[in-house]
């Protein structure tokens, strides 16, 4: 089975989805960006936006050859205390709306995301199981989560117990508030990975050249002590500057560590190989071959082949899921 680990939804909650989507900074910024990654126009912020974007996604999965995509999540951040801490956030995605997703239609697997500082925390967490969650999605530098946090180790053992994956955002973060930067490292995994819960590194540590600390040699070094540790290629194949060429040669040459390489998009971020070619990363044939596919979707997926990830890192994710219950 072919999956996309890294897919966002988003909403604005006119049809009662309880999404919500204030774009702030760069995001605003971005905005024409997105929509046009999934092929939308500017005026679909005005009408049945959720709709329209779940169909778009889904055209895109199928047309890309994909079997599903994992969608996510958002949670809004809160202080150690369990108190929110209000306006911070550029969208929000509620569990429910990505379960229900999931429920409809079969091109896609749902990632939730629980602040673990909630005082439902716990109880959430039962309730996704229960609704078939198979992953969760966070961004601990956005949303205050410090997962070593000694507090939170209850959360995480049933997390553990379920086979439950935490996809955790490592790395640059340029779109949304940064609350922690300190918390953008891989080793803030370190508690989660020691009580046994399978975590994918988002990004892989990477970091915004000449602007944010650069954690790739972190995660590979933790890819060495932890068995259950994977990363992601999720933006990789864009022009956030972020995937250097001595990364990728450390992961063409290292057998070990390309098995622990999820394949990603990051959709509605838009890929582009331009930069990868400008490094030498690829050739220039592939980069305008990449091109002629319309669909972002799967035109990352050949970004990413021609950088050298294997079709392995499209069904590796298949045997590290929780098992869901029937429909």
């Amino acid at each position: 089975m072919r999956i996309d680990c890294h897919v966002h939804v988003i909403g604005t909650g006119k049809n009662g989805s309880g999404c919500w989507y204030r774009p702030r900074g760069l995001t605003r910024i971005g905005e024409p960006i997105l929509l046009r990654a999934m092929g939308l126009p500017a005026s679909a912020l005005r009408e049945d936006f959720e709709t329209i974007y779940v169909e778009a996604l889904r055209a895109q999965v199928r047309d890309s050859g994909l079997d599903a995509a994992v969608v996510l999540a958002q949670e809004e951040p809160y202080r150690e205390d369990g108190t929110l801490i209000a306006d911070t956030g550029s969208f929000y995605v509620p569990n429910d709306y990505v379960l229900g997703l999931a429920r409809k239609h079969p091109e896609f697997l749902p990632a939730v995301s629980i602040h673990p500082a909630r005082r439902d925390a716990l109880d959430e967490l039962e309730r996704c199981l229960e609704g078939g969650a198979v992953m969760l999605k966070c961004l601990p530098n956005c949303q205050n989560m410090d997962w070593n946090d000694r507090r939170y180790r209850p959360f995480l053992e049933r997390m553990a117990e379920s086979g439950l994956i935490l996809l955790a955002h490592t790395g640059s973060e340029r779109t949304m508030p940064v609350l922690r930067p300190d918390l953008a490292t891989p080793r803030m995994l370190t508690q989660a990975l020691d009580v046994g819960v399978t975590c994918i590194a988002a990004h892989c540590g990477t970091g915004m050249i000449a602007l944010d600390p650069d954690y790739f040699d972190d995660f590979v070094a933790m890819t060495k002590r932890y068995p259950n540790l994977y990363g992601d290629n999720s933006a990789l194949a864009g022009l956030s500057l972020r995937f250097r060429p001595r990364q990728l040669r450390r992961i063409r040459e290292d057998e070990d560590l390309a098995a622990r390489i999820l394949y990603g998009s990051d959709l509605p971020v838009p890929p582009s190989g331009l930069v990868m070619a400008a490094y030498g990363m690829m050739g220039w044939g592939d980069y305008l071959a990449s091109r002629r596919h319309e669909q972002p979707l799967a035109r990352d997926l050949m970004l990413k082949r021609a950088l050298g990830f294997s079709a392995a890192s499209e069904t590796r994710l298949a045997s590290l899921l929780r098992p869901r219950p029937p429909k």
